[in-house]
C-alpha cells in the first residue's frame, strides 16, 4: 500500500513505451523456446512473476532531491534494509522490459536510477557504491552492478526516449565511461572486480575476473552506443578466456569457475578463498549466472562463439541430470562433481540452464521441463531476480537496445 501511495504521488507525465511488454523477439535461427505452454500463458507467467517480485523486493526509499521518489531493490524479508548495486541493475533491467504491463515502470525506473546516483562509489563517482547502507571502508563499486545499470539506461533510452526529465542515453554514456576508465583492464581488456582493484595489484588485478561479469550482450551494446571499438576487444578477450577454461579445465562440462586468475596470459580457476569462499574456483553462486549471460548473447546476437560455449554447458547438464531438472545441484566442481552441501534444488542454478537449453534444438523437452520447474517458484531476492531475468529470455521478451522487433541486427564486434 505504501508503494502504491508513492506511485500515485509520482504520477507525472510519462512517455509511451516504444517496446511494451510482451515483445516476442525473433531469436537466432536454429534456436528454440518453450512450446508446451501457449505464448499467452508464458506472458502471463512473466507478469505474475514480476508482480510477486515487485511486491517482495521493490521498495520506496524516500524523496529524491529533485522531486519524485527514490526506489531500491531490497533483499526482501531476509534483510529488508540492505541493497546492493547488483540489485539496482537487475531492477532497472527488469522494470524497463516490463513497461506496458506496469504502467508505473518509468516512474520506478527513474527512482531506481536516482537511488543509484545518491550512493556513488567513493573511488569513481560515475559508478555506484556496491552496497547500501554504506560501509565507509568498503565504499567502492562492483562491476556487475554498474554494467547492468548502464545497459538498463540504454534499454530506457530505447523504451522511452531521452528527451524527458532524465537523459537516459547521456546517463548511460557517463556510466560506460566510468566502467571503461576504472574497471576494464587497460592491458587485459577484461572486467576487474570493481573500481577498488589496482590494475597491476598483487592479488586482485586486471587479470583476475569474475566469470559472471562476462556479459557480451552489454559490451556489444556499449560499442554501438559509444562507437568505441574497445568494447569489441573486450568481447574477444572474454570469449578467449572462456574458451581456454573450457578447453583446459572443464572439457566435459563447459562450466566456468566463479573467479579466474591469469598467469602469463593463461587462465586458471582461482584458488580457494580468493575473494569470497573456499569454492571460488568452482561453479558456484557467481558462475551460476553464466549460462544466462552467454546464452542471451547467442540468442539475441546470433554469435557463433557464444553459441558454442553455451552449448557445451547445455549438453553436459542434460546428461548429468538424466533430463530431470530437479536433479540440478547447487554448484559443481569444474569436472561436474557436485559441491559438498549442494544436494538441493534452487531456481538460481536451474533457470539460467533453461536459457542455455534454448541454444540446442534437440533439447525441447528438457527446456520445457526446466521452465516448469522455475516459472512459479519463489525463493529470495537473488534467486528470484536471476530467475525473472531468465524467464524474460525464455519467453522471448528480452531484447537488446537498438534491436528492431522481430529482426536481429548484425553482431557488433
Amino acid at each position: 500500500m505504501l508503494l502504491l501511495l508513492f506511485l500515485v504521488a509520482d504520477a507525472a507525465a510519462v512517455a509511451t513505451p516504444r517496446r511494451p511488454f510482451p515483445q516476442h523477439v525473433a531469436y537466432a535461427a536454429g534456436t528454440i523456446a518453450p512450446d508446451h505452454r501457449a505464448q499467452s500463458q508464458q506472458d502471463a507467467d512473466v507478469r505474475a512473476y514480476y508482480d510477486a517480485w515487485k511486491a517482495s523486493y521493490l521498495l520506496a526509499a524516500g524523496p529524491a532531491a529533485d522531486g519524485g521518489t527514490l526506489y531500491r531493490v531490497s533483499f526482501g524479508a531476509t534483510n529488508p534494509a540492505r541493497t546492493v548495486s547488483e540489485g539496482q541493475g537487475y531492477g532497472m533491467m527488469i522494470v524497463a522490459c516490463m513497461a506496458g504491463h506496469d504502467q508505473a515502470a518509468q516512474t520506478l525506473f527513474d527512482g531506481l536510477w536516482k537511488f543509484a546516483r545518491k550512493y556513488p562509489s567513493g573511488i569513481d563517482s560515475r559508478l555506484m557504491a556496491w552496497q547500501v547502507p554504506l560501509v565507509e571502508a568498503q565504499n567502492a563499486s562492483a562491476f556487475d552492478g554498474d554494467n547492468d545499470i548502464a545497459y538498463a539506461l540504454l534499454l530506457a533510452d530505447a523504451q522511452w526516449g531521452s528527451d524527458g526529465s532524465i537523459n537516459y542515453r547521456a546517463a548511460a554514456l557517463q556510466v560506460i565511461a566510468g566502467i571503461l576508465a576504472s574497471t576494464i583492464g587497460p592491458d587485459s581488456r577484461l572486467p576487474t572486480l570493481g573500481d577498488w582493484v589496482q590494475f597491476n595489484g598483487e592479488k586482485h588485478n586486471q587479470y583476475t575476473p569474475r566469470s559472471s561479469d562476462f556479459m557480451p550482450t552489454h559490451f556489444r551494446a556499449f560499442r554501438q552506443a559509444t562507437g568505441d571499438a574497445v568494447w569489441g576487444r573486450v568481447v574477444e578477450e572474454v570469449q578467449r578466456v572462456i574458451g581456454s577454461i573450457q578447453a583446459n579445465h572443464s572439457p566435459t562440462t563447459g562450466l566456468l569457475p566463479d573467479f579466474i586468475v591469469m598467469t602469463a596470459g593463461i587462465p586458471r580457476p582461482a584458488p580457494p578463498d580468493f575473494l569470497e569462499k573456499p569454492v571460488d574456483g568452482a561453479y558456484s553462486y557467481n558462475a551460476g549466472r553464466d549460462p544466462w549471460r552467454l546464452g542471451a548473447d547467442a540468442l539475441l546476437n546470433s554469435d557463433a562463439t557464444s553459441l558454442a560455449q553455451t552449448q557445451r554447458m547445455a549438453r553436459w547438464i542434460l546428461a548429468a541430470t538424466g533430463g530431470d531438472p530437479l536433479r540440478i545441484r547447487a554448484g559443481y566442481l569444474l569436472d561436474g562433481t557436485p559441491l559438498p552441501g549442494s544436494d538441493y534444488f534452487t531456481s538460481f542454478f536451474a533457470a539460467p540452464f533453461g536459457v542455455a537449453a534454448m541454444t540446442e534444438p534437440s533439447q525441447q523437452r528438457w527446456l520445457n521441463a526446466i521452465y516448469d520447474s522455475v516459472y512459479a517458484r519463489h525463493e529470495g531476492y537473488y534467486e528470484d531476480s536471476v530467475t525473472l531475468l531468465s524467464l524474460l529470455v525464455m519467453t522471448r521478451n528480452s531484447w537488446q537496445p537498438g534491436l528492431v522487433k522481430g529482426k536481429r541486427r548484425a553482431v557488433v564486434r
